[in-house]
């Protein structure tokens, strides 16, 4: 553990037995936003009004401010190149206020992604403090995670002013935003009102509070029925966009979405696109609905039945891992510039191969659960988000294509490149903080290795623990902010097993994947096959035996075989046939060097 991690064990506000501890907090705000979008005029305005309620203990006198925006201020760090028209001149903060009254905003030069703020009067413990911002920005005409989708298209994320996070192990989140590395927000509530000219559509995180207002009656009852509609019903086709027979003929239309207990609001707009919802049924228990909604321009033939897709989504992912229904009213599937989740929002391309957009669509939406309703720090600790997202992934995965097709598909996307790259960087630890990473390494790191890890305990502690570790891990720590610790702990401790052993290679370890089959011994009862983890990873794996008279035998290890000694092993094989050839099979878990995988009689 990091010194500052254990800090937070010896505060008491983590439990070694992976609860959260008896002296545990978190900050939390409350944000009334209005902002004003007019396309094609680029420029978005707004003004809010935050609440930030300090549950610390701690005094706080210069609360770190977010400002995502900034990362398309020419000089701001960045993962990439930002190309011409990537470029923005940042937010300009127009006016500040604190508890009412008028202050300065001191902008800095060389602060990009966020930028302290010096409050007139500390933030006592149990208190609140009330802030008013008016800023300003222009969307960037390159699309990506957010941006110009079009010229009267704009995706809107991360596009407030918001206070960053103060936590018990790390105090204020200061780490600079880079467009590689993704979020860490608090749990706030939201009141946001989005004003856009007539014939504009409003898609966003939270429940539309005034359709009436904003929609014509015809689409207010076909949105209506989509609520509780298995079929995908078109709620605005083309021609009826076209023929501008949508929304509310008012010269500009405000349209109001509220959300509480959520880490962020995040909004899509267009005049043109088109508009589909359905929704499925994602608890059991209480019957309740999800709705699943789809935006996109008509000519993406994927998008005709991205709402068919998400539906599948919402009712596995409830229903089978992690097992948990979906905890929010509905998700938009949004055709964006990127593959990228919000809360209640995915921002998706359009793709030819529609087994690969329903894959993307799962992966975005499975983000739901990690980190939006588990409030992970992905910013720092990406392969508790990303690395999750990327086991369901596989696993939604092989429910829809097959085992084969699936593993195919998982190797080639998620695991080629770091079997087959020995180079330093694929090999630091999954626990190094993101931020330290390149983009190859944190590509790695993120997705393929965690995912690895998570599916080989999985095997190991078989469906039916494991699932009981998850979901005790997700009881006690959704709406708060675990950290890999508490999920070490919390496995640990509901599995009644010191899994230190698993933990330290799979996330503290230069260990990679590489197997070798050091021999077979004829014993009195068949065979011993000798297995070497040359390269220390305790993973599962298959022998798969030939015997002389035709027939075969496979045999599965899982990553148990490792907890004594992670260096060798020995598999019994007990037959009394004429053993004629083995092999080592490691599936997903690609093995670095598979030339010595074999043992053939001689």
């Amino acid at each position: 553990m990091p010194r500052a991690v254990q800090q937070a064990y010896r505060s008491g506000t983590r439990s070694l037995d992976g609860r959260p501890g008896p002296s545990y907090w978190q900050n939390r705000g409350r944000y009334v936003i209005a902002i004003t979008a007019l396309p094609p005029d680029r420029t978005i305005r707004g003004v809010e009004q935050i609440t930030y309620f300090n549950n610390s203990p701690d005094t706080l006198r210069n609360p770190v401010i977010k400002l995502f925006m900034n990362i398309h201020k020419p000089g701001a760090p960045r993962a990439y190149p930002g190309r011409p028209d990537y470029l923005t001149p940042g937010v300009q903060i127009d006016s500040v206020a604190v508890n009412g009254q008028a202050t300065q905003w001191q902008g800095v030069q060389n602060a990009f992604t966020w930028q302290r703020f010096a409050l007139p009067q500390p933030l006592v413990p149990h208190d609140s403090v009330h802030l008013t911002f008016k800023w300003h920005y222009d969307v960037s005409k390159d699309p990506g995670r957010e941006g110009m989708l079009d010229s009267t298209t704009f995706f809107l994320a991360y596009f407030y002013p918001r206070v960053a996070v103060f936590d018990d192990y790390n105090g204020w989140d200061t780490m600079t935003f880079t467009d590689m590395q993704e979020f860490y927000s608090d749990f706030n509530d939201y009141d946001v009102s989005v004003t856009v000219p007539a014939n504009f559509v409003v898609w966003g995180t939270g429940t539309l509070l005034n359709p009436t207002e904003v929609l014509q009656p015809s689409v207010q009852q076909r949105f209506r029925e989509s609520m509780t509609s298995d079929r995908t019903i078109a709620i605005a086709s083309k021609a009826q966009m076209v023929a501008k027979s949508v929304t509310a003929q008012s010269p500009r239309n405000t349209w109001r979405f509220r959300a509480t207990n959520i880490p962020d609001m995040t909004f899509n707009l267009s005049d043109h696109y088109v508009w589909d919802g359905a929704s499925v049924v994602v608890d059991d228990a209480t019957h309740r609905r999800a709705s699943v909604q789809a935006a996109y321009n008509d000519s993406a033939a994927d998008f005709h039945h991205m709402v068919e897709y998400a539906r599948h989504g919402l009712d596995w992912l409830s229903h089978n891992w992690p097992g948990v229904p979906y905890p929010y009213e509905k998700t938009t599937v949004v055709q964006g510039g990127a593959g990228m989740e919000y809360p209640m929002m995915v921002n998706d391309e359009s793709y030819t191969d529609t087994t690969f957009s329903k894959l993307v669509a799962e992966h975005e939406i499975a983000h739901t659960y990690f980190p939006f309703y588990m409030g992970i720090n992905e910013s720092r600790y990406a392969m508790m988000d990303e690395g999750w997202a990327t086991a369901f992934e596989y696993l939604i995965g092989t429910n829809d294509m097959g085992r084969e097709q699936a593993d195919a598909l998982f190797k080639q996307f998620r695991v080629n490149g770091w079997a087959n790259d020995p180079s330093p960087l694929e090999d630091l630890p999954i626990i190094t903080p993101a931020d330290a990473l390149s983009p190859n390494a944190y590509g790695d790191n993120a997705y393929g290795k965690p995912a690895l890890g998570y599916l080989a305990l999985k095997d190991f502690l078989g469906d039916a623990t494991f699932s009981r570790a998850l979901h005790e891990f997700m009881d006690r720590w959704h709406g708060k902010h675990p950290i890999p610790w508490d999920f070490f702990n919390t496995f640990n401790n509901v599995t009644g097993q010191n899994l230190n052993w698993f933990w330290n290679s799979w996330f503290f370890s230069n260990d990679y994947i590489d197997l070798a089959l050091g021999g077979v011994d004829k014993t009195g009862d068949g065979y011993s096959a000798r297995i070497n983890n040359v390269g220390g990873m305790p993973v599962p794996f298959d022998l798969d035996a030939h015997f002389t008279d035709g027939t075969s035998q496979r045999i599965h290890q899982t990553a148990a075989i490792w907890a004594t000694n992670p260096h060798s092993a020995r598999v019994p094989l007990t037959t009394r046939k004429s053993l004629q050839s083995l092999a080592i099979e490691t599936g997903i878990w690609m093995d670095a060097d598979s030339t010595n995988n074999a043992w053939k009689r001689q």
